[in-house]
């Protein structure tokens, strides 16, 4: 276990009880009985600097401090090294040999880049608690140079540098020079919108490093651990690429449906769409990060391996996510219970898309999460003017969402014209396809269902049986236009159908075997 390894690791592993190592490219982490112990490695990467004993203290200090926002019950304190190489001990009084942090042990296969298969209930809870926490954290000091322009940029295009440095095979350089001119010209093109994001105090103090390998599960719960303490520039990010992250590691894994669930799930609890426009440079640069990563561990000496397979299989994924699919629009039509937004939630997995919710914005024009009950708003949250606003919200989003270059559902009753005649028109104005996804549903069947949802009371509709009848006899019926951009689905037809049927509508080439 301890083979190769410097002499000080060596000997904890032999000191601490049913001690265990697992290596990173820059720390050590020994798991014993019931803590954990990570040490950095004294390594200068440039966007690292680990070098001497008092700066892994600071970083192991550091390291604390920002963890326990989303793990306080598993980060612990730093803790010096003492005695000596040949008999160390965690603590204790004498010279400090090292710096350690001291954690509480989990279950090592916890981590969800391990798990088996992923669950969407898991990819909701992460979501929710990743926006509850990017709601609490702090925004870049005013005097600082976090998230402007440059600074956004420099990291991005020092991945490029820091690749070639380790001198890989020519199969690196090749996809390397095309991925570094498209991200030359794109964080060119949004500086104006990295400037706008920095001025709304979009960006914050993040966890930095949100990807399946730091994201346990234990006990029912996501825990988020290892966010990054090293460099403050890496951390101090806009949300979006926060997001960004996670959203392409399991792309990377193949979980492209799950990927599209958590940024959807993330977005209707941060209701933050206008970060869509960077999303996708965001995603590119993630892919880069793990690039690099991959190239480090390939090249380092002692690492018993060359293959840089990893480093390849995410420059072609970045060279995927920078290419973005034809944008469209799908508007849900129909009365409460005819399950839109069961429909929708395949869609948007199976296609690729985000979905905005009249229900859930509605709320948020009132101060409400998702989920919370609008009985405390004074006059209610379904008066005229209250509609007017939600239909122009539903409007100015749906416009961002396409302007990113991204397919957008819009999630609404749209019984009446005047609320998808707006739509359908943008969409034309932007020479977008757009298609009407229209389930029928036999009225015995849609009472059922809003009674039953009435009850569970788990859902950000609140239409009861009463709002149900007064949708059934003032539904319009669709125009003749409207209906040659018809998809209606039946009731026994599999999702896969239901995906083809709207890409067909919608003139898109096939997303699904």
């Amino acid at each position: 276990m301890s083979e190769g390894k410097p002499p000080l690791i060596a000997s904890l592993l032999r000191t601490l009880p049913a001690a265990r190592l697992i290596e990173t490219h820059i720390s050590w982490v020994i798991v014993s009985d019931e803590f954990a112990y990570k040490l950095k490695k004294p390594l200068d990467l440039g966007f690292l600097d680990f070098s001497t004993l008092e700066k892994r203290r600071q970083a192991c200090e550091e390291e604390v401090r920002l963890n326990r926002r989303l793990a306080p019950q598993i980060y612990l304190q730093a803790v010096p090294v003492t005695g000596t190489v040949v008999a160390p001990r965690m603590g204790g009084e004498g010279p400090v040999l090292e710096w350690a942090v001291q954690m509480r042990a989990f279950p090592q296969d916890a981590t969800l880049d391990r798990a088996e298969r992923l669950m969407p209930e898991q990819i909701d809870a992460i979501a929710e608690r990743v926006a509850a926490f990017h709601a609490e954290i702090a925004a870049a000091p005013e005097e600082s140079e976090f998230g402007r322009p440059d600074p956004v940029r420099r990291p991005v295009m020092q991945n490029f540098v820091q690749i070639r440095a380790l001198d890989p095979p020519p199969e690196v350089l090749a996809p390397l020079q095309q991925l570094e001119g498209w991200a030359s010209a794109e964080g060119e093109r949004l500086k104006d919108h990295f400037v706008a994001r920095r001025a709304a105090g979009f960006v914050r103090e993040c966890h930095g490093d949100l990807h399946l390998g730091n994201i346990a599960w234990v006990d029912g719960r996501p825990l988020i651990f290892d966010g990054i303490e090293f460099n403050p520039s890496l951390r101090f990010i806009d949300i979006t690429s926060e997001i960004a992250f996670l959203a392409m590691d399991l792309i990377h894994r193949g979980e492209d449906r799950l990927a599209w669930r958590f940024l959807n799930r993330y977005l209707e609890f941060s209701g933050d769409y206008e970060g869509l426009a960077a999303l996708r440079y965001y995603m590119v640069y993630r892919a880069m990060v793990r690039a690099k990563v991959s190239g480090i561990r390939a090249s380092q000496e002692g690492s018993g391996t060359n293959d840089y397979g990893e480093c390849i299989s995410y420059l072609e994924l970045a060279l995927r996510l920078a290419e973005p699919s034809p944008p469209a629009l799908m508007l849900m039509h129909g009365v409460s219970g005819s399950g839109k937004t069961v429909l929708s939630q395949r869609l948007l997995e199976d296609l690729g898309a985000i979905r905005i919710r009249s229900d859930v914005e509605r709320k948020r024009l009132f101060g409400l999460g998702p989920l919370d009950r609008s009985d405390s708003i004074a006059g209610g949250i379904y008066t005229p003017e209250a509609n007017q606003r939600t239909r122009e919200r539903l409007l100015r989003l749906a416009e961002d969402v396409l302007e990113a270059d991204f397919r957008v559902i819009a999630d609404a009753t749209f019984i009446d014209q005047a609320w998808r005649q707006p739509l359908e028109s943008l969409a034309e104005a932007h020479g977008t396809a757009w298609c009407i996804i229209s389930p029928d549903v036999p009225e015995a069947i849609l009472r059922s269902r809003v009674a039953q949802r009435a009850r569970i009371g788990h859902d950000a509709s609140e239409a009861d049986l009463a709002v149900l009848e007064r949708q059934l006899e003032r539904r319009q019926p669709l125009s003749g236009k409207e209906r040659q951009h018809l998809v209606e689905p039946k009731g026994d037809e599999g999702r896969d159908a239901l995906a083809r049927e709207v890409e067909q509508c919608l003139g898109l080439s096939p997303s699904l075997p």
